[in-house]
C-alpha cells in the first residue's frame, strides 16, 4: 500500500511539475541557444526554443500556402497542347495534395504549442516519459518517444495484417 501512495505522490510532484513549466511566454533567447541535455528538461529557455521553433514552421507553411492560393486565383490553365495541359493539372493536383497535407500539419504544430501553454510539451502521451530533445529538434510535432512510437507502429501493422 505504501508503495501505492509513494508512486502516486510522486506522480502527482511530476504532473505539478510540468503544469508550473507552462511558462514560455517572452523568454528572449541568448543568441543561438540550443536545448541541451545539461539542463533541466523543458525548462523556460527549451519551451521558448521550441516554440518560436514551431511558429516559425507554422508561418513558413501559411506564407506557401499563400503562394499557391494566389496562383490558383490566377485563373484555370491555359495551355493550348493537351499534353502541357494535362501535365500542368498533375502538378496543381500534386500542389493541392501537398497543400492539404500541410493544413493538417498545422493542426498538429498548433497542437503541440497548445502542450507547451499546459506544460505538457515534450513528455509522451503514452508513457509519460520525457521526449529525447534530439526527437525533438527533428520533429517538434513528436507526441511520443522512439520506443512508444515503434511500439504504436508495430501494433497499426499488426492491426492492418489481420
Amino acid at each position: 500500500m505504501e508503495s501505492k501512495l509513494a508512486s502516486s505522490a510522486k506522480q502527482n510532484s511530476a504532473n505539478k511539475s510540468r503544469s508550473d513549466k507552462g511558462s514560455a511566454h517572452n523568454i528572449d533567447l541568448p543568441a543561438g541557444y540550443e536545448p541541451s541535455e545539461d539542463e533541466e528538461f523543458m525548462n523556460e529557455y527549451q519551451q521558448a526554443y521550441f516554440k518560436n521553433a514551431l511558429q516559425q514552421w507554422k508561418k513558413s507553411i501559411v506564407e506557401e500556402s499563400k503562394e499557391t492560393l494566389a496562383h490558383l486565383q490566377d485563373g484555370p490553365i491555359q495551355e493550348a497542347d493537351l499534353n502541357d495541359r494535362a501535365s500542368s493539372e498533375t502538378d496543381w493536383g500534386l500542389e493541392l495534395r501537398t497543400r492539404d497535407r500541410q493544413r493538417k500539419l498545422t493542426s498538429k504544430i498548433d497542437s503541440a504549442l497548445r502542450r507547451i501553454e499546459e506544460g505538457e510539451y515534450g513528455y509522451c502521451q503514452v508513457t509519460g516519459e520525457p521526449i529525447s530533445l534530439e526527437r525533438l529538434k527533428a520533429r517538434p510535432i513528436a507526441t511520443m518517444t522512439v520506443e512508444a512510437q515503434e511500439a504504436h507502429e508495430r501494433n497499426e501493422k499488426i492491426s492492418r495484417d489481420q
